[in-house]
C-alpha cells in the first residue's frame, strides 16, 4: 500500500508543472506593445541572463568541487553514501532551474502586464498574477517532483524490503536525501545575496544620481542605470527569491521527514506515514494554491488588488486546512511516539493548523508595519517632514519595533505544536505553514512584474493612466515583497529548529548546556555570525553603487544630449558593473555560511556546534525582520508622496523636501529589505543544513567517550570488574578501574 501512494508525490508535482506551462504560454501569447517597449523589454531580459550565465559559470565549479567532497565523506562513516553527491547536484541544479524559470517568463510578463494596462487594470493584474504563478507552480512543482521522485529511488536503494524496520537504510536513505536540501540552500543562498547586491547597486545608483542630482524619474529613458535597476528587480526579486523559497520549502520538507523516522509508526504503510505526511501535504498544498489562484482578479479599475490577492492566499491556506485533516486521518495511527512524548494523530493535525495560522499572522503584520496609509509607514512620512536625518531614526524605529509581534506569534507557534506533537509537531507545523510556497511565491512575483512594467511605462512614455495603473500595482507589489520576507523567516525559524531537533538526534548528543563555556562561547558566535553577514552584504552594495554613481555621473557629464532626449545612454556598461560586482561580492558572504560549521563541529564537537545554531537562529531571525520590514516601510514611505500626503497641515508630493527625505530614507533601506534581510533566513537554515550532513562525522559514539573518539581496546579474556584496591587513586585517575584476569 505504501508502494501506491508515495507515487501520489511526484504525480501532484507533475500536475504544479503542468498548470504552470499552461498559464505560460497563456502569458506568451498576451501583446507586447510597440516597438520601443519590445526593445527596452529585451534590454532587460538580455541583461538578467547575462547575469545568470555568469552566475552560473561561477556556481559550476563550487557544486563540482563539493560533490566530490561529499562523495568522499560519503564513504568515510556509517549512515551515509556517496550518493550523497548526487542527491546535491540534483538539488543545486533544479533550485537553479527554480530561479531560471521565474526570471525567464517574469522578463516576458513585465512588458505584456504595460500593454494591458493600456487597457484596464484587470487586464494588467491578470497578466502579471499570472506570470507569478508561473513561478510559484514551477518552485513548488519542482520540488515536490524532486523530492518525491528521489525518496523513492533512495528509499528502494537503502531500505528495501526491510521497510520500516530497517532502520539504518532509513537513516541513510535520509541523510542522502539531505544532500538534496543541501544543494538547493546553497545555491538558493548565492543567487539571494548575488541578486541582492545587483538589484541594489543599480537601484541605489539610479536614485542618487538620477532623481536627487538631475531630478529625473526614477524609470526615465535618460537615466543610464535604469536598465540595469529593472534587470535587478528580475535577478534579485524573481530568480534570487524562486531559489529561496526552493531551498526552504525542501529544507521544511526534509526536517520534517528526518524527524518523522524517529517515530514507531504502526500504521497501514508500512511504518513510514509520519516521513510521508510532509510530502503529500506539501502536494496538496500546490494542488490548492493552483485553485486559489482562480480567485485573483478585479472588475474594474477601481478594485482591490490587495483584497484580491488576500482572497486567493485565504482560499489555498483554508482549503490546506480543512484537506490535512483527512490526510492526516488516513495515514496515522492513532497514537505515536518521538523522543519519550507520545501524541495522537489529532495533535498532529492540530499543529499544522497553527502552522498556518502563524504563517498568516504573519503575513498580516508584516503588511501593517509594512503598507501604505497604515501607522508604522505615516509615522515615516511625518518624520521625512523634519528631514533626512529623522526619516532615517522613523525608519530604525518602525524596523525595531516591527520584530516585537512576530516574535511573539513564532514563540507561541513554537511553543504550542511542541506541546501538541513535540518535536514532530513544530516540523509538520512548519510543512503546513510551506504547503501554500506556489501561492505565496505568486503574490510575491507578482510585485517584481509590476515594478518592471512601470519601469517600461516610464521610459515608453506612456499615458499617465498607463502609469497610474501600473504604479497601483507596483504600491501593492511592495507590501506583497515584504510579506514574503516576512513568510520566508517565518518559516526558516520553525525550519530551522526542526533541522537543528533532526541534527542533535544524528549527533548523538542529549542537549546543549550553556554551562559549559565553550558551549557559551558558541552560542556567542553564532548570535554574532548574522551581524557580519549583514555587514559584508551591505557594504557590497555600497561599494557596486560607488561605481554605478561614478558611471552615471560619467555619462551624464561625457555623452552630450542625454537630457534633451538626443542621444541614448550606455545602458550595459550599467548591467555590467552591477553583473561583475555581484558576482565578486557574493562570495565571502557564502563562504561564512558554509564553512563556519565545518570549522566549529569538527574542531570543537556537536554540543558546541549546536550552540552556534542556536544563537545563529536568534539572532538571524530578528535580523531578518527588522531589516526586511524597516525597507519595506521606508520604500512605502517614499511612495507615498506619489499620491500626495499631508504633514501639519500642508500636502506634500514630490520633489519636495520632505519627499527628496523619503528617497534618502528609501535608499539606505534598499540593501537592508532586498540584500541582507532576505538572506537571513538562508543563512541559517543553510548552516543547519551543513551540521546536519556533516553530523555522522562528529556524532558522539554510544559509548560516550566523547565525538570522533575511538572505543579503546577491550581484551577478549576480560571478567567482571571487581572494586580497586589501589587508595587513594590520583586525582588523574579518577575513572580508572582495575581488573581481574
Amino acid at each position: 500500500m505504501m508502494n501506491s501512494i508515495i507515487y501520489l508525490v511526484p504525480a501532484m508535482g507533475i500536475i504544479g508543472l503542468l498548470a504552470m506551462a499552461i498559464k505560460s504560454a497563456w502569458v506568451n501569447r498576451q501583446e507586447t506593445g510597440d516597438a520601443n517597449m519590445t526593445e527596452l523589454a529585451g534590454y532587460i531580459a538580455k541583461g538578467a541572463m547575462a547575469f545568470l550565465v555568469a552566475e552560473w559559470k561561477i556556481l559550476s565549479y563550487f557544486v563540482v568541487i563539493a560533490a566530490v567532497l561529499l562523495a568522499w565523506s560519503g564513504t568515510l562513516v556509517p549512515n551515509s553514501s556517496p550518493v550523497i553527491a548526487i542527491s546535491f547536484v540534483l538539488g543545486a541544479v533544479l533550485s537553479a532551474l527554480a530561479g531560471y524559470i521565474g526570471m525567464n517568463i517574469a522578463t516576458k510578463a513585465n512588458v505584456r502586464t504595460t500593454q494591458a494596462a493600456r487597457t484596464s487594470l484587470t487586464k494588467a493584474l491578470s497578466v502579471s498574477f499570472t506570470g507569478g504563478s508561473v513561478m510559484g507552480l514551477g518552485v513548488a512543482g519542482l520540488a515536490v517532483l524532486g523530492l518525491g521522485s528521489l525518496f523513492i529511488v533512495f528509499y528502494q536503494m537503502f531500505v528495501g524490503d526491510g521497510g520500516a524496520e530497517n532502520e539504518t537504510g532509513m537513516i541513510t536513505a535520509l541523510e542522502v536525501l539531505a544532500g538534496f536540501s543541501l544543494g538547493a540552500e546553497s545555491i538558493a543562498l548565492f543567487a539571494r545575496v548575488g541578486g541582492g547586491i545587483y538589484t541594489k547597486a543599480a537601484d541605489v545608483g539610479a536614485d542618487l544620481v538620477g532623481k536627487v542630482e538631475a531630478g529625473i524619474p526614477e524609470d526615465d529613458v535618460r537615466n543610464p542605470a535604469t536598465i540595469a535597476d529593472n534587470v535587478g528587480d528580475n535577478v534579485g526579486d524573481v530568480a534570487g527569491m524562486g531559489a529561496d523559497l526552493f531551498g526552504s520549502y525542501v529544507a521544511t520538507i526534509l526536517a520534517t521527514m528526518v524527524l518523522g523516522q524517529e517515530i514507531k509508526s504502526n500504521d497501514d504503510f508500512g511504518g513510514i506515514a509520519p516521513i510521508l505526511l510532509p510530502m503529500i501535504l506539501a502536494g496538496l498544498g500546490l494542488i490548492f494554491s493552483i485553485i486559489g489562484m482562480v480567485f485573483v482578479k478585479v472588475k474594474d479599475d477601481n478594485g482591490d488588488v490587495q483584497g484580491a490577492l488576500n482572497l486567493g492566499n485565504w482560499s489555498s491556506i483554508i482549503l490546506t486546512g480543512i484537506a490535512s485533516f483527512f490526510l492526516v486521518d488516513y495515514l496515522l495511527p492513532e497514537s505515536m511516539v518521538i523522543r519519550d512524548y507520545a501524541f495522537t494523530k489529532m495533535q498532529v493535525f492540530y499543529s499544522i493548523i497553527l502552522g498556518l495560522v502563524v504563517g498568516a499572522l504573519m503575513s498580516i503584520i508584516t503588511e501593517y508595519y509594512t503598507a501604505m496609509g497604515k501607522r508604522p509607514v505615516m509615522s515615516i512620512v511625518r518624520q521625512s517632514g523634519t528631514g533626512h536625518a529623522t526619516n532615517i531614526i522613523g525608519g530604525l524605529s518602525v524596523g525595531m519595533e516591527s520584530t516585537v509581534l512576530p516574535t511573539l506569534v513564532l514563540a507561541a507557534g513554537i511553543y504550542g505544536s511542541y506541546e501538541l506533537a513535540g518535536l514532530y509537531g513544530v516540523a509538520i507545523a512548519a510543512a503546513g505553514m510551506m504547503a501554500t510556497t506556489a501561492m505565496q511565491l505568486a503574490i510575491d512575483a507578482f510585485g517584481p512584474i509590476a515594478d518592471n512594467a512601470g519601469g517600461i511605462a516610464e521610459m515608453s512614455q506612456l499615458p499617465e493612466e498607463v502609469r497610474g495603473r501600473t504604479d497601483k500595482l507596483d504600491a501593492v507589489g511592495n507590501t506583497t515583497a515584504a510579506t514574503g520576507k516576512g513568510f520566508a523567516i517565518a518559516s526558516a525559524a520553525l525550519t530551522s529548529l526542526a533541522l537543528f531537533a533532526a541534527f542533535v538526534g544524528i549527533a548523538g548528543i542529549d542537549a546543549i548546556d550553556i554551562y559549559k563555556a565553550k558551549v557559551l562561547a558558541g552560542l556567542f558566535v553564532g548570535g554574532m555570525i548574522p551581524f557580519i553577514f549583514s555587514s559584508l552584504a551591505i557594504a557590497a552594495v555600497g561599494r557596486a553603487a560607488m561605481d554605478m554613481v561614478n558611471e552615471v555621473r560619467r555619462q551624464f557629464r561625457e555623452i552630450p544630449g542625454i537630457m534633451e532626449y538626443k542621444a541614448k545612454p550606455e545602458y550595459e556598461k550599467c548591467v555590467e558593473i552591477s553583473t561583475k560586482a555581484s558576482i565578486r561580492e557574493m562570495m565571502m558572504p557564502g563562504a561564512i555560511a558554509l564553512i563556519v560549521p565545518i570549522i566549529v563541529g569538527f574542531a570543537f564537537g556537536p554540543e558546541v556546534l549546536g550552540g552556534l545554531l542556536a544563537g545563529v537562529t536568534v539572532s538571524g531571525v530578528l535580523m531578518g525582520m527588522f531589516q526586511s520590514n524597516a525597507g519595506g516601510a521606508w520604500d512605502n514611505a517614499k511612495k507615498s508622496f506619489e499620491k500626495g500626503v499631508v504633514i501639519n497641515g500642508e500636502t506634500y508630493y514630490k520633489k519636495s523636501e520632505p519627499h527628496k527625505a523619503s528617497v534618502t530614507g528609501d535608499t539606505v533601506g534598499d540593501p537592508f529589505k532586498d540584500t541582507s534581510g532576505p538572506s537571513m533566513n538562508i543563512l541559517i537554515k543553510l548552516m543547519s543544513i551543513v551540521s546536519l550532513v556533516i553530523a555522522p562525522h562528529i556524532a558522539v559514539k554510544k559509548d560516550g567517550h566523547g565525538h570522533g573518539a575511538p572505543v579503546p581496546p577491550q581484551p577478549a579474556h576480560i571478567e567482571q570488574p571487581v572494586e580497586s584496591t589501589v587508595s587513594p587513586a590520583p586525582p588523574c585517575a579518577e575513572d580508572v578501574v582495575v581488573y581481574k584476569y
